[in-house]
């Protein structure tokens, strides 16, 4: 399978210039400093001007309410006497009809108070600017109030001078306006640096796996003891390349041993072709015959077999899964066996029914079924029982038994335990590994054991088709694997 690659994202193919990770960590935080420390000195503000303006209130309400008092008391005619003042505090007397009667501050020759006249009792204080005005003051905070006297009735005013309070909160704003970039600048500087420092580890595993190269592959990358994601990200990495040194290893097995499988019909089919070729009475060529077809069988089974074990590793063997009699399948495979075998071949099958393959099963059976036949003395036994909501299937052969430290070893690729087990006896070692993985895509396994006897057994187990929930993963194994032609 070919594999496809993929321009970058952006249509046209190109690389786009993207900001690395240390810069829009760097950006970000620097960002979102800048919109919380906007946010907290508007607030800071906001809460300043109103504080200020609450004690410049609080003060002009203290100072009318103090001159009303003493004009209440006063009886006499002439209220001007008192009007007094500071230089944080005005006090004005208006008349009825709003003109001043008197002021503590001269320079100031008009009403700080604009509303109309106050009857005894009525009083009035300058409401708050809003939120949306931080410097935009009035001159003065009023608080004015009614009284009635003998001469009639006057408006009292207070007032305290902003000036004050607006230089605070423009001096606060400005400190604000200078500060914050500085701060900034300090904040980004150092998350720089932070940020570079974490992703340096980062940038040691890139830079090792970067020099990594097929031929050395047992290399790994160093795992800090930082207890962090750096530290899982090493320690991914290392395992990753453990994964891929072993996928190497075993395909540089394979290609060996298949190789070292083909040799040998290759070197045969060459020799007997050269020696028929130098034959001039083609007798050669009538003798070889039969053992070129030999050797050609050999070795189209062989990479039928590569071609099935490919198709494996790739999950690209395409399963039919539908009802199966197993032991109708099993019972094929039997009468086949019977008819080229010269040993005696007994059988004794009970009904299973399955969801499986019956092609794939048939193939399993196939090869568990020649390999016992290849390695028998004189029988071979085959039972099928159910145990356990499994069908088990046992074949046994009278063979020279398989030592127990050697019963996992055949099943993988290309093995062969002993001389009799030779490539000339027709076996390419691929037979049982290709079982053993067929089976595994049909939620079942396959064990070499012995009899009480002494002799070799295989052990066949696969799940019986009433396992409803074995069933559904069996159907959804094989709809999710990829498609691919079929190898027989």
């Amino acid at each position: 399978m070919n594999a496809k690659t993929y321009p970058p994202a952006g249509g046209d193919g190109r690389r786009r210039a993207t900001w690395g990770v240390r810069k829009q960590a760097t950006a970000a935080a620097v960002l979102t400093l800048a919109v919380v420390l906007a946010v907290a000195g508007i607030i800071l503000l906001v809460l300043l001007r109103s504080s200020l303006l609450d004690n410049a209130r609080e003060l002009a309400i203290q100072h009318r309410d103090s001159v009303l008092e003493q004009v209440a008391e006063d009886d006499s005619a002439d209220v001007t006497g008192d009007v007094t003042g500071t230089n944080t505090q005005i006090t004005q007397i208006l008349r009825a009809d709003g003109t001043m009667l008197a002021s503590s501050d001269d320079s100031i020759t008009e009403s700080l108070y604009e509303g109309g006249p106050l009857r005894p009792g009525q009083k009035y204080v300058s409401p708050d600017p809003g939120l949306f005005t931080l410097t935009d003051f009035d001159d003065h905070v009023v608080a004015a109030g009614g009284v009635a006297t003998p001469d009639g009735e006057f408006t009292v005013v207070a007032g305290v001078p902003t000036s004050i309070q607006r230089d605070a909160v423009t001096t606060v704003g400005w400190f604000l306006l200078g500060g914050v970039p500085v701060l900034l600048a300090l904040a980004g500087g150092l998350i720089w640096v932070l940020v570079g420092r974490s992703l340096r580890p980062v940038e040691r595993i890139r830079a090792t796996v970067a020099g990594i190269t097929r031929q050395h592959l047992d290399e790994r990358v160093e795992v800090p003891a930082t207890r962090d994601e750096i530290e899982h990200l090493a320690a991914t990495m290392n395992e990753m390349l453990g994964r891929l040194e072993s996928a190497d290893q075993a395909q540089r097995r394979f290609v060996t041993n298949a190789s070292h499988e083909l040799r040998s019909p290759l070197a045969t089919l060459t020799t007997a072709l050269e020696i028929a070729a130098a034959d001039p009475t083609a007798r050669t060529w009538w003798d070889t015959s039969g053992m070129l077809q030999l050797q050609t069988r050999r070795m189209s089974y062989l990479v039928e077999d590569l071609l099935t074990l490919a198709k494996l590793d790739d999950a690209g063997l395409r399963f039919t899964m539908t009802d199966v009699d197993l032991d109708d399948v099993l019972g094929e495979e039997i009468h086949r066996l019977r008819s080229v075998s010269t040993h005696t071949v007994n059988a004794l099958l009970a009904p299973a029914r399955v969801t499986g393959d019956p092609h794939r099963l048939a193939q399993v059976f196939r090869n568990v079924l020649n390999n016992a036949a290849r390695h028998a003395s004189t029988r071979v036994d085959i039972h099928v029982t159910t145990i356990n909501r499994a069908a088990v299937i046992t074949v046994d052969n009278d063979g020279d038994t398989i030592p127990a430290d050697q019963r996992e070893k055949i099943f993988d690729r290309f093995v062969r335990l002993d001389a009799s087990r030779t490539r000339e006896s027709g076996g390419s070692g691929l037979g049982l590994a290709i079982s053993r993985e067929i089976l595994h895509m049909h939620r079942g396994a396959i064990h070499a054991t012995e009899t009480p006897e002494g002799h070799t057994r295989f052990r066949i187990t696969v799940p019986l088709q009433d396992t409803a929930d074995t069933r559904h993963a069996l159907l959804l194994d094989a709809e999710n694997k990829p498609s691919s032609d079929d190898a027989t």
